[in-house]
């Protein structure tokens, strides 16, 4: 394993991109788009490009994955640009902050003492107020930078780890048809907003269902995206791309043919 620190052409690539970057937001001939993004305009960003990073490390695909990796890079730098314009802090501060914390958090590998737990290294750094709720506002504060789907599923194995919890799965399905009939009532009231509130509950008592079978619910979710859009491209190219005008019979006709062709070719043939 390589554990030499970085090389000057490592350094020098990054001062590049930085030097690019700070081009690109330049109020004289700088891009229009770069220079109009705030930190909160790039959100969207961030994730999407979080989000794609981790579809390369599912693909295996290493050429791609440093490839996304260099969008996600793009990001920092970008939002390091936008604060050292505001005079908040820079890529410097970022790199000396985010490495103060390794050493910190690696007393064992840094410092010569014992390994300890992160989540104890970090209740240190940050003592919390004494509060009727520790366990609420621990969560809180470790769910905001996750995904919705990851932070439920953090949210459900710590409160039933604190004895928040069904006797059995039977109490588990009651849940979910109970949230299900919720939602159905709420949409039929036509109060958007309600039945958004009563689908999140769907979606987080699926979430416990995923945590009592021990299934991942994002891979889940990622897995029925692609079979949906493997056989819905089978669909389109059954119809050489044009949907329109279609009946729902045509069309289900043409989805229950795709999926029982995947499923006869990814079905093993039998040897003699």
């Amino acid at each position: 394993m390589n554990t030499q620190p970085q090389t000057p052409a490592h350094l020098e690539a990054l001062a590049e991109l930085v030097a690019v970057v700070a081009r690109l937001r330049d109020p004289e001939g700088g891009c229009p788009w770069d220079l109009a993004q705030t930190h909160a305009s790039l959100v969207p960003y961030v994730l999407e490009e979080a989000h794609e990073v981790a579809d390369a490390i599912r693909s295996g695909d290493d050429h791609h994955l440093a490839e996304e990796l260099g969008d996600l890079l793009l990001q920092v730098v970008l939002h390091a640009q936008i604060a050292s314009e505001a005079g908040s802090f820079d890529l410097a501060q970022i790199a000396a902050g985010i490495r103060a914390k390794l050493v910190r958090r690696h007393p064992h590998v840094f410092g010569g003492g014992e390994p300890a737990s992160w989540e104890e290294i970090k209740a240190a750094e940050k003592p919390q107020p004494a509060s009727t709720s520790p366990l609420s506002d621990r969560l809180a504060g470790k769910v905001r930078g996750q995904p919705a789907l990851a932070g439920a599923m953090t949210i459900s194995k710590q409160a039933a780890a604190a004895g928040f919890e069904w006797d059995d799965m039977a109490g588990v399905w009651a849940k979910v048809h109970e949230e299900l009939d919720e939602l159905k009532e709420a949409v039929a009231s036509g109060d958007r907003r309600h039945a958004q509130e009563e689908l999140g509950d769907v979606l987080f008592t699926l979430v416990n269902v995923a945590r009592w079978c021990g299934i991942e619910p994002e891979a889940g979710l990622a897995g029925t995206n692609s079979r949906f859009l493997d056989r819905f491209s089978r669909v389109e190219a059954a119809l050489d791309g044009d949907l329109k005008g279609r009946s729902i019979g045509e069309l289900e006709g043409l989805w229950q043919q795709a999926k029982a062709e995947i499923r006869a070719e990814n079905t093993p043939t039998q040897g003699c």
